[in-house]
């Protein structure tokens, strides 16, 4: 973890240096190792003293799971400094190898951001932070009204033998309010936006990776967007992610 702490300090610097070419234009993201709370709190005021707009975090803390209340003083940092906090995809190690052909890895891939959300959710840390805000990366979105809706079904019959955190409102409430979506291929996610928060749908186009939509991305925004209001897509190609990193 040592090693992982320089790798991040170093990436950190670079990808400042890289930004400050185009301060209006490029908007860098730092990384930290979370290798304990403390650290971690430590990373996000060196972040924001580099001028970067935001944190990704790792799938897999190195004390306890992000529900513990060891947390709250860095969930509080990061509001302090306002740094949002992203989970990417395939930051989380698999607990078990896929089966079946290579291909059925890659639908897997949103699993462990699913993970983390729930047990945001339902640990109550958005119950104790409730003006945290946090960005599931690159994990697509049209899952997000069935994994809600699961969320309530499980508190509702479940929450006395399945225990978790005691919540004032269902877990579908917190879910919407505290948790962005990014995306870039996903037209489920565009035909059930009125059943999820359209103000914390953010799309992308994931240049230059090979799921991007890119060179094809405004074909594919007339396509998939073509049964949202105006107002709805500009809050979900622009106005959201520019509220929450506060950008010009």
């Amino acid at each position: 973890t040592l090693r992982k702490q320089a790798c991040f300090d170093a990436y950190n610097r670079w990808i400042a240096d890289y930004c400050s070419a185009h301060p209006a234009r490029l908007l860098g993201v730092g990384q930290t190792a979370m290798r304990s709370p403390e650290e971690g709190i430590a990373d996000l005021k060196r972040i924001k003293d580099l001028g970067l707009r935001g944190v990704m975090m790792p799938g897999n803390p190195v004390v306890e799971d992000y529900d513990s209340p060891v947390y709250d003083a860095f969930w509080d940092a990061a509001m302090d400094l306002e740094l949002p906090l992203s989970f990417h995809i395939l930051t989380t190690r698999e607990s078990s190898p896929v089966r079946g052909p290579k291909m059925n890895g890659f639908l897997a891939v949103i699993r462990g951001c699913q993970d983390i959300m729930g047990t945001l959710v339902l640990g109550g840390v958005f119950e104790r932070h409730p003006d945290l805000r946090v960005v599931c990366v690159e994990a697509d979105a049209g899952w997000a009204p069935h994994f809600m809706y699961r969320m309530d079904h499980a508190y509702d019959r479940h929450r006395y033998w399945m225990k978790c955190a005691e919540l004032r409102k269902m877990p579908s409430e917190y879910f919407r309010e505290h948790i962005y979506m990014t995306f870039q291929d996903d037209y489920v996610a565009f035909r059930t936006a009125d059943m999820v928060n359209t103000k914390r749908l953010m799309w992308a186009n994931d240049f230059p990776h090979s799921d991007s939509t890119w060179p094809h991305s405004q074909a594919v925004l007339a396509e998939q967007c073509r049964n949202l209001t105006a107002q709805q897509r500009a809050d979900i190609c622009r106005n959201n992610v520019v509220e929450l990193y506060r950008l010009a």
